[in-house]
């Protein structure tokens, strides 16, 4: 293991640490409890985006439920850098917030995919004047409504109610956008608490488990009020008539800790794998600043814990080790162990702390799915595996997709194909796939509880 490698993968081992958690939590804590200041959740809203108007859905419910204060807080949208593939990006979002919209008990009005910038404004001039007011988030949801229906929006009188507090839209959006970035975050959608980011409707189980382990839940027999879906089960469906295509990458915390569960669905329900490995983002130019890998990693682990999966020994396969490890991928593929390959590499780099940046690492992933290193060894360093994840990159671009791991769903009862990203869009896909099988289950007859392996 070289140095530079060593370096990130002892900052990872840092960044997912019980200590560290323990501290980023408890310092905050001990100064609102030195400075006597009440204990607060700040919700940063950016109208313009889908999972913003999904999450106000929610806002209400939250702050009658927890006691405890909320601060609301207007957003521009992240920059170009934190969004991956811009040119994807706003596309991408509004289709995968309608796809779950329905399961969290929420809607986005079927409309424009990007509202325009002067209704955006219009918007925001509208809700300046009443981010502490009690009318905030019946008009943040009517007015977002009306902006994803496409509609036209122009400013109105409660615009004025900023102004004369000596604060136009635009310092209000700039006050919120300087808050999230001083507390570390990039994206609208966002829930903070003490040391500690959520965000929208896929992290408030997190939030909300947290809030009842601080004693500041007024219905602590209840269930949370965003739980996280489970879906339909496609488990003993006859699903060989549906195709997955599933998008992993070797340098991936979200596909490390999804890849045994995807493994799991493959074989519970029948589908058709179609395995398409692509290189990781950051080795294909899609840029992760520093606050995103800061966030990634410390939600991969989170989202581990919840699923009950090993996460945290980390020997980061960045650069050449990962393309070392391609290098065997087709040759194994051909004995049949491609699927068995990954996991192990997975689980090796992400979990067991194997140093897969040297032969003897890689000789353990390869021998433990019971193939003799002798066998592959004479294909390390091989080209081979280029066309492979480039054919598959090109498939991934067309999809609408550029993260991993990303899924497409084809084949069955539906016509057409569905597609989506991330490790926590796994049970909208097994849905996707139980629905193509014949089941006929809606989102509302869907079981919605917290997840342990979902």
């Amino acid at each position: 293991m070289n140095l530079q490698t060593r370096v990130r993968s002892t900052a990872m081992r840092i960044m997912t640490s019980d200590l560290l958690r323990s501290v980023r939590r408890g310092l905050p804590a001990l100064g609102r409890r030195l400075s006597g200041a009440p204990p607060r959740v700040h919700y940063f809203h950016q109208v313009d985006d889908p999972y913003s108007h999904l999450a106000v859905q929610k806002l209400g419910e939250l702050e009658s439920r927890y006691r405890l204060a909320f601060s609301r807080h207007l957003v521009r949208g992240p920059a170009a850098a934190y969004q991956g593939s811009p040119d994807k990006f706003d596309a991408w979002a509004v289709r995968d917030a309608r796809s779950v919209a329905g399961y969290y008990g929420v809607s986005l009005p079927e409309g424009t995919l990007r509202p325009e910038q002067d209704c955006v404004f219009a918007v925001c001039a509208q809700l300046a004047g009443l981010l502490d007011s009690e009318r905030f988030v019946h008009r943040a949801q009517e007015l977002g409504e009306a902006l994803w229906r496409g509609e036209v929006i122009g400013t109105s009188t409660s615009s004025g109610a900023a102004a004369a507090a000596g604060r136009t839209a635009r310092q209000v959006l700039d006050e919120g956008d300087a808050l999230l970035k001083r507390r570390g975050h990039y994206l609208g959608a966002m829930f903070y608490f003490e040391g500690e980011w959520y965000w929208g409707l896929d992290r408030l189980y997190h939030l909300e488990r947290r809030l009842r382990e601080s004693g500041f839940d007024t219905r602590p027999a209840a269930g949370p009020c965003v739980p996280r879906p489970t879906g339909i089960s496609a488990s003993g469906v006859e699903a060989a008539g549906v195709s997955l295509e599933y998008f992993p990458s070797l340098r991936s915390p979200y596909t490390a800790i999804s890849y045994a569960r995807t493994m799991d669905l493959v074989d519970r329900s029948g589908v058709t794998l179609r395995l398409r490995p692509v290189m990781p983002m950051m080795m294909r130019g899609v840029p992760a600043p520093r606050a995103k890998q800061f966030y990634i990693i410390m939600d991969t682990k989170r989202e581990a814990e919840a699923a009950g999966v090993p996460f945290g020994k980390v020997v980061d396969p960045f650069g050449d080790p990962v393309r070392r490890a391609f290098s065997l991928y087709p040759t194994l593929e051909r004995l049949g162990k491609g699927r068995e390959y990954l996991g192990s590499y997975l689980s090796a780099a992400f979990a067991e702390g194997i140093d897969i940046t040297l032969d003897a690492g890689l000789a353990q992933v390869v021998e433990r799915i019971g193939v003799p290193w002798s066998n592959c060894a004479a294909a390390l360093g091989s080209a081979e595996y280029i066309a492979v994840v480039e054919e598959n990159l090109q498939a991934l671009s067309s999809a609408g997709l550029w993260g991993v791991p990303s899924f497409r769903v084809s084949g069955g009862a539906r016509d057409g194909t569905f597609q989506c990203w991330g490790q926590d869009r796994l049970w909208r896909v097994e849905t996707e796939i139980a629905l193509r099988s014949g089941r006929t289950e809606t989102p509302e007859t869907a079981s919605n509880e917290t997840p342990n392996a979902h």
